[in-house]
């Protein structure tokens, strides 16, 4: 949350603005009026109970209150969560898109060998993302979800990588003075489980978007556009400590070619427990987007 000053210039207060700490003076303090943040979670993922609770974990590291409701599609019949979990937690697009939002979450999906348009929910999944543009203050796009509101909003394709990036992989901050990284160190990890990547040379030519984060070896991570009406990330900063060992083991155990997750088993031995080492920069992403580009920018009255 911002720290609260006096009106005035109060000399510390430009030593402090100038390290890129939120100010803000009494006269904004009182005209603003609290009230819970409406933020609703479009949930693609097929284990929809662990995306709910990674992501419920990453937005609840702020005194700000946040009302989430669920969506998941309904064009499309999910196979691994029980409908009777759906139908009592969940609503579908028909049922909010006349409701505004203050926040929108798009997470990611395991389709990222099929062409955007032949996926069964590509038609809803459009509708969604144009109903964002007028009924939501911002929206977070995650991996798949972030390549499809990438594709969808501004033509960027995604090609198939010759293998998955898999592992926490350091990434270096570009932008310091921008709100959504403030308090990230220089250097940070954080996990990608993906089989494809963006046009990087699409997206350093599009004068829209801005690259904040990128790794040598992950290619670009976070992206900011609209100034902050749409966020792109093409990780999963919100994964637990054992998702990518879930994954892996579940990926041996199938047969499938797979290696190792990258710089996350100590001494590359998966028996040995993983270090959790990109929470704390998860928790700062998640809670710049909901302090700077969501409770600081929507409107009081929805």
């Amino acid at each position: 949350m911002p720290i609260k000053v006096q009106n005035g210039e109060l000399p510390a207060k430009q030593v402090i603005e100038n390290e890129n700490i939120f100010i803000m003076d009494e006269t904004r303090a009182i005209s603003q009026d609290i009230r819970p943040l409406k933020i609703a979670l479009l949930n693609l993922m097929p284990l929809k109970e662990d995306t709910e609770i990674q992501l419920m974990r990453a937005l609840s590291n702020t005194p700000l209150q946040v009302d989430l409701t669920f969506l998941h599609i309904e064009s499309h019949v999910s196979k691994n969560t029980p409908a009777s979990h759906l139908n009592k937690f969940y609503s579908t697009f028909r049922e909010v898109k006349n409701q505004r939002f203050d926040g929108l979450i798009i997470t990611g999906a395991p389709l990222e060998h099929m062409e955007f348009e032949e996926v069964s929910y590509w038609d809803e999944l459009k509708d969604i993302m144009a109903w964002s543009d007028t009924n939501v203050t911002s929206t977070l796009h995650i991996c798949w979800g972030a390549q499809a509101g990438l594709y969808y909003h501004y033509g960027i394709k995604k090609h198939l990588l010759s293998e998955k990036m898999f592992g926490i992989y350091e990434h270096q901050v570009l932008k310091r003075r921008t709100p959504l990284v403030r308090g990230f160190d220089d250097i940070f990890l954080a996990p990608h489980s993906r089989h494809t990547g963006i046009d990087e040379d699409a997206v350093a030519k599009d004068p829209r978007l801005t690259v904040l984060a990128k790794s040598e070896t992950a290619g670009t991570f976070i992206i900011l556009a609209d100034e902050g009406k749409r966020i792109f990330v093409t990780g999963h900063p919100e994964y637990d400590r054992l998702t990518l060992d879930t994954e892996y083991r579940r990926d041996l155990g199938k047969g499938l070619p797979i290696q190792m997750p990258y710089n996350y088993y100590p001494d590359n031995n998966m028996d040995n427990r993983p270090l959790l080492s990109w929470r704390a920069h998860a928790n700062t992403l998640y809670t710049n987007w909901l302090n700077y580009y969501v409770y600081q920018v929507t409107p009081y009255d929805l």
